[in-house]
């Protein structure tokens, strides 16, 4: 399961994408997310999430992830720090260097692993749980892909693959987010 802490964070999501993206995501106005997903870590230590946004104009993909320390394996794949007001200073990559979203995507693509189950906590104490605003699915989970490339942004299109595809489709829209 994902644990959303209620917390401020800085700089949020939407501001470091900008930063990070800027004229990448085409279109007119402020950068907003459409929607989301995000996978576990089996070792539940690193977050990692697909955050799909727009200006209004073609739908892209951002995977990040959130750590406690600096990976160091991954420099050049660091977006940025933020501040938590739980958790404290988090490393944000981008999930195309971190080998824990990689991890991920393959499971995903060989059908071993879905979008995690959100839940909000304040603190210690659950306070509800979010119905996912992605729905995902895999074309043809036969053959685990040796290497997937998942870039920070890249535009959501309907595409054919002769491998594994993972279909996110969410109101107003669906795509194909990663294949092998």
């Amino acid at each position: 399961m994902a644990i959303i802490h209620q917390a401020t964070i800085t700089p949020t999501k939407l501001e470091l994408l900008e930063d990070r993206l800027g004229s990448d995501v085409p279109g007119d106005g402020e950068l907003t997310q459409v929607a989301s997903y995000r996978f576990d870590d089996p070792d539940g230590a690193v977050g990692v999430e697909a955050l799909l946004v727009t200006r209004g104009g073609p739908v892209h993909q951002a995977v990040l992830t959130y750590r406690a320390a600096p990976l160091d394996t991954a420099a050049d794949h660091l977006v940025t720090t933020m501040e938590h007001s739980v958790l404290g200073t988090r490393w944000v990559y981008d999930g195309a260097g971190d080998p824990v979203a990689l991890a991920a995507f393959q499971r995903a693509l060989a059908g071993e692993q879905e979008q995690a189950p959100l839940e909000i906590w304040d603190r210690e104490t659950l306070v509800s749980t979010r119905p996912p605003s992605v729905e995902l699915s895999v074309t043809d989970p036969a053959d685990a892909p040796e290497l997937l490339v998942v870039h920070l942004a890249g535009e959501v299109v309907p595409t054919e693959t002769d491998g594994p595809a993972l279909v996110a489709r969410w109101d107003g829209g669906e795509g194909v987010v990663a294949w092998a």
